[in-house]
């Protein structure tokens, strides 16, 4: 998958075929169809998967002891670190999810939506003179931020930089 989400970042969904996905990963482009029913199936088991691997780790770490300041700062740098170990996904999230069946829309956006809410409990658990709204619009803030690390520029401290960067728009005035 991580071949395919390479190709889809680089050239678009719409412009990679199903023999550039095969030569990709060593095989002729039909015999793909044994894995994957489309090359829509595929781009939506790559979207799937990474919103669950996303919403899983976010769980582990709330699920953890500790302050809720410090969940908060472990989850930027979960974020953080997902979105530079998989900046292709990143980047697919924001192009092509409307490339997908709107049941496989729907189920991506459902598992991001409940990723946001875990994000949302805690936070309201630090700042709780925010209302919902206001948590709302700093989270997607924060998370426009953290997934722009695929087309930052990159330096050494630009994941540390970004990091207190989102704290700073979440726990901030």
């Amino acid at each position: 998958m991580r071949s395919a989400a390479q190709l889809f970042a680089e050239r678009g969904f719409a412009a990679v075929s199903t023999v550039e996905l095969g030569d990709a990963v060593g095989m002729s482009g039909p015999a793909l169809y044994n894995y994957f029913p489309s090359k829509e199936a595929l781009l939506a088991e790559v979207l799937i998967d990474a919103s669950r691997r996303l919403l899983e780790g976010c769980r582990e770490l709330v699920a953890e002891p500790g302050a809720p300041v410090q969940l908060l700062r472990r989850l930027v740098r979960f974020h953080l670190d997902f979105a530079t170990a998989d900046p292709d996904v990143i980047r697919i999230q924001d192009r092509e999810l409307a490339q997908l069946p709107s049941d496989v829309n729907h189920t991506v956006r459902s598992l991001q939506r409940q990723y946001v809410q875990e994000w949302d409990v805690v936070l309201a658990s630090v700042r709780p003179e925010l209302d919902a709204a206001e948590r709302q619009t700093r989270l997607l803030g924060t998370f426009g931020l953290l997934n722009s690390t695929p087309h930052s520029a990159v330096a050494a401290d630009a994941s540390d930089i970004l990091a207190g960067m989102a704290l700073r728009a979440l726990t901030g005035p």
